[in-house]
């Protein structure tokens, strides 16, 4: 008597290399995982800027904080931007 596979998970598309690839919809949701990140970390370093600008009496305590979450932020809209166009093509 012959075993019968199991169907129930889906069928992934095997690289030549006999590795796994991830369906797009599997490859977007991970990259807003990682890029989620990025903006918490980009928000969470501007606040701390802040809040270092206003404890300390001096707006130029705190800047470099909120100019390096800055930068992280526009580093997360480049990422997004340059992903949804490759995703498009």
């Amino acid at each position: 008597m012959a075993i019968k596979k199991s169907t129930s998970f889906p069928r992934f598309p095997s690289h030549p290399s006999g590795k796994r690839q991830m369906t797009e919809t599997q490859e977007f949701e991970i990259m807003k995982l990682v890029l989620d990140k990025f903006l918490w970390l980009g928000f969470i370093m501007m606040a701390w800027g802040m809040y270092q600008s206003l404890t300390n009496n001096s707006f130029t305590a705190g800047i470099w904080f909120m100019v390096a979450g800055a930068v992280l932020l526009l580093l997360f809209r480049m990422i997004i931007v340059r992903e949804y166009e490759f995703l498009q093509k």
